[in-house]
């Protein structure tokens, strides 16, 4: 063991830049490795993968507006259809169908009786 410092100091130092030196090998070995494993697409981190923030309740495909201040009667919408205003209520096609067939208006912007095949 002639060939290594004899004081504490220089054999610290020596360590440190052997790991350093050991890292850099054990990098190059992944990337040299890595072409021969096969590519898969890259998967976002989990943080990223949903907005920050409150989270939003699902757009409903079709929705009944409720009567009030601007809406002097009750009409049937699209869920994404902006004239239903914010206080749509979340139905099924197979009841929008029927409170169509019952006499709700349907919304004059989004016409969801064309879509719903009103009779």
């Amino acid at each position: 063991m002639g060939d290594l410092p004899p004081d504490l100091e220089r054999l610290r130092t020596l360590e440190t830049w052997l790991t350093l030196s050991l890292k850099r090998v054990r990098e190059q070995i992944a990337a040299v490795e890595r072409p021969a494993q096969p590519r898969r697409a890259p998967q976002p981190p989990a943080a990223a993968a949903r907005p920050a923030g409150p989270r939003r309740t699902p757009t409903p495909d079709w929705g009944i507006s409720a009567v009030g201040i601007g809406a002097p009667v009750a009409e049937i919408h699209r869920g994404d259809c902006f004239a239903g205003g914010r206080t749509l209520l979340p139905v099924s096609a197979e009841r929008a169908r029927a409170e169509l067939a019952d006499g709700i208006q349907a919304c004059g912007v989004c016409r969801p009786d064309n879509v719903l095949n009103r009779p």
